[in-house]
C-alpha cells in the first residue's frame, strides 16, 4: 500500500509521523503551492495537484479540511484512488456530496469517512437499520474553543461566567454555519438519520477545559447516550487528538485481513 497525505497541519503531521514509524511512508504529500519549497519538514514527495501524484499511490488521506476535500476529492476518486477524510462536515453541501459519490463510482474507488472526534457511530449506524426516531448531538467547549465562529457574535465569550447555548438547529445548519466545528455533527448525521433530521445544540461553557461531545438516540432498538471528553493535540489546541487517531485507525482497517 502506497499512502499519500493532504495537508501538513497538526493532524497531517500526526498521521505522517505514525506512518513513518510503521514504515508506511507517506509516499506523497499534497500541499498548497506556497508550501512546495519549504524545507525541514518530514514527509514524502511534495506536490500541489492530484495530477502530480505518483501513479502507484493507492490510498490518500485528507487531513487538511473542507476546502481541500472540495478541491481535490473528486480528482482523487476519479483516478481510482481510495480516500480517507476527516472533513466530514463538507458533505453537508449536497452538491459536493453528489460530485464525490459520482466520482467514486466512476473511478471504482471509495470515500471513507474517519470517525473523527466522536465514537459510538457503529452503534448509531446499526440502530438506523431498525429505525431511529430521534438523534441529538450536543457539543460543549470552553469559550476559547468557539473563537472564530458565529458564537462570537452571539455571546460575550470573554466575559462568560456560566454555560450558554449559542446554536440550536439541524446538523446541516451547524455544518454550514460552523465549518471549523462541524465534523462531529456531520459524522453523527451521516451515521444516523441524516443532516436535516439530526438535532444539534452547541454550548460555550467556562467551567470546562475539555471538548465534550454527547449523542442521544432513540429508536426501535431502545435508546443510548454517549459522552466523550476529548483532549486536543499538544501542538494545536483546535485539533482533536482522537480525530488524528481515528485516521490511523481507518488506515489500519484498510490494511487489515480482519477488520472491525
Amino acid at each position: 500500500m502506497k499512502i499519500g497525505i493532504i495537508g501538513t497541519g497538526a493532524i497531517g503531521r500526526y498521521v505522517a509521523e505514525h506512518l513513518k514509524k510503521q514504515g508506511l511512508g507517506p509516499d506523497a504529500v499534497l500541499v498548497r503551492a506556497a508550501r512546495l519549497d519549504q524545507s525541514g519538514e518530514k514527509g514524502g514527495r511534495r506536490v500541489c495537484s492530484v495530477a502530480d501524484l505518483p501513479d502507484d499511490i493507492t490510498l490518500m488521506v485528507d487531513c487538511a479540511g473542507h476546502a481541500a476535500l472540495a478541491e481535490h476529492g473528486e480528482a482523487i476518486l476519479l483516478r481510482g484512488t481510495d480516500l480517507i477524510t476527516v472533513s466530514v462536515g463538507a458533505l453537508a453541501d449536497p452538491a459536493l456530496e453528489k460530485r464525490l459519490a459520482r466520482a467514486a463510482q466512476s473511478g471504482g474507488a471509495q470515500l471513507h469517512l474517519a470517525s473523527g472526534a466522536i465514537g459510538a457511530l457503529d452503534c448509531l449506524a446499526a440502530a438506523r437499520v431498525g429505525g431511529l426516531s430521534e438523534v441529538v448531538y450536543t457539543g460543549r467547549k470552553p469559550p476559547a474553543g468557539w473563537k472564530g465562529s458565529p458564537a462570537e457574535a452571539r455571546l460575550d465569550l470573554e466575559g462568560l461566567d456560566k454555560s450558554a447555548v449559542h446554536f440550536e438547529g439541524t446538523a446541516r445548519q451547524a455544518a454550514t454555519d460552523y465549518p471549523k466545528n462541524a465534523n462531529v455533527a456531520a459524522a453523527v448525521a451521516l451515521a444516523g438519520i441524516g443532516f436535516d433530521k439530526t438535532k444539534v445544540e452547541l454550548i460555550a461553557d467556562p467551567s470546562i477545559t475539555a471538548n465534550i461531545h454527547e449523542v442521544r438516540a432513540n429508536g426501535h432498538f431502545g435508546k443510548f447516550t454517549f459522552r466523550i471528553e476529548g483532549k486536543a493535540l499538544p501542538d494545536n489546541p483546535r485539533s482533536s487528538a482522537l480525530a488524528a487517531m481515528s485516521v490511523i485507525a481507518a488506515i489500519e482497517r484498510q490494511r487489515a485481513a480482519i477488520s472491525i
